[in-house]
């Protein structure tokens, strides 16, 4: 059993797995992951709808997409593992004004920032994408063609098992019980393993991490959201290709998954909390929206029992917070993804990575997902919330 590590990762979803690959690709091998669970990614990784996509209305997360995206595209010659990524396109489709004069505005940063081939969609290219479509209020959308999905659970898999052939120690089944300091600076941890000493330790741990910045005496402002996914049964007459399907009027939105749909919706009457059990009251509610867009879609079958819930974890600003915590020194944030935590694994592990071993990065600006920025009043607003 490890009693000293250079990095002690708390969580070993598909972030902490990401933070793991990319100290050890930087170097940093004495990297010890600890994961209180007897298998990973039974948190918020194992129950994610796999979307990634670069179309965001926030330089910052733009950013983190145009990093991400291509790295799951060669993610099997960068970890000898396949991500799973499919670049079927995600298409938002506008039914006011408003919602496309937003996405004008969102492609033009989008492009500005390097991503080419995002485009504007007219109503009968639409069409054209998914026939049954009720498309009389469709005025328009926007499509970007390397927007799509990914495994989750294999890219989590493919992270950790570099990172492990590298050096790293993955611990199953351990809790951390508290977080070790020494005149306001981290100096290890207590587990049910045992101590183990530790100038630095990163808090990956999703939903509960509000939780653990409380073992360092860290206030962190991360709550859990239940949100609620629903698999149909096999539905003919899909398209082979069919994107992500975002209806900006309602925000019901659905992929395929095998030969059924994956759909979901942010249901307006969410509160935070750890409550992860799948309503199936949720079912009749989601098929009212799906019906309405597809009128085919009133004859979708679901059986409550392959559907289920999982838990984003919620800043208030909608951003990640990243990077080290002010108050303790060596203690690090991975925190707070609202939803994005999946997409934008890659380049949270080379940011932290980076901010571990360089004290800067490259791929963003580290101040703009610093936790300091809600006290001093630099919250950025993401609308591009799913």
């Amino acid at each position: 059993m490890a009693k000293s590590a250079d990095v002690v990762i708390i969580g070993a979803g598909i972030v902490g797995s990401s933070i793991a690959f990319h100290l050890t690709e930087a170097g940093v091998r004495n990297v010890l992951v600890i994961e209180r669970e007897t298998r990973q990614g039974l948190g918020s990784t194992g129950k994610s709808m796999g979307g990634v996509r670069a179309q965001f209305a926030t330089g910052v997360n733009i950013r983190m997409s145009i990093y991400s995206i291509p790295f799951f595209a060669r993610f099997e010659d960068a970890t000898g593992h396949p991500s799973g990524y499919k670049p079927h396109g995600y298409l938002f489709m506008a039914t006011n004004d408003a919602h496309l004069n937003y996405l004008r505005k969102n492609i033009a940063q989008q492009k500005a920032l390097g991503l080419k081939n995002v485009e504007l969609l007219a109503p009968d290219d639409i069409r054209k994408v998914l026939p049954g479509l009720r498309s009389d209020d469709i005025i328009g959308g926007s499509f970007c063609p390397t927007d799509g999905f990914v495994d989750p659970e294999s890219v989590m898999t493919g992270f950790m098992a570099r990172a492990i052939e590298r050096g790293a120690t993955l611990w199953r089944g351990a809790e951390v019980t508290g977080i070790c300091t020494e005149h306001a600076t981290i100096s290890g941890v207590t587990t049910s393993n045992g101590d183990v000493q530790a100038p630095i330790v990163v808090n990956a741990a999703g939903p509960w991490a509000a939780r653990v910045a409380r073992m360092a005496g860290v206030g962190l402002p991360v709550q859990p959201l239940r949100r609620m996914l629903v698999l149909t049964e096999p539905f003919a007459g899909l398209p082979e290709r069919l994107p992500m399907m975002i209806d900006m009027s309602t925000g019901w939105h659905f992929r395929q998954e095998g030969l059924g749909l994956l759909m979901a919706w942010a249901g307006p009457d969410q509160q935070p909390g750890f409550r992860a059990d799948f309503d199936p009251a949720f079912i009749e509610k989601i098929l009212t929206h799906a019906a309405a867009r597809v009128p085919d879609f009133e004859n979708l079958a679901v059986n409550p029992r392959r559907c289920w819930a999982g838990l984003y974890e919620m800043s208030p600003d909608h951003h990640a917070i990243l990077g080290p915590a002010p108050e303790v020194h060596g203690f690090y944030f991975a925190n707070g993804f609202s939803g994005h935590g999946v997409m934008h694994s890659p380049a949270t592990g080379r940011i932290i990575a980076d901010l571990i071993v360089h004290g800067e990065t490259h791929i963003i600006d580290a101040r703009d997902l610093n936790v300091q920025r809600f006290a001093e009043g630099r919250a950025i607003k993401e609308t591009a919330i799913l």
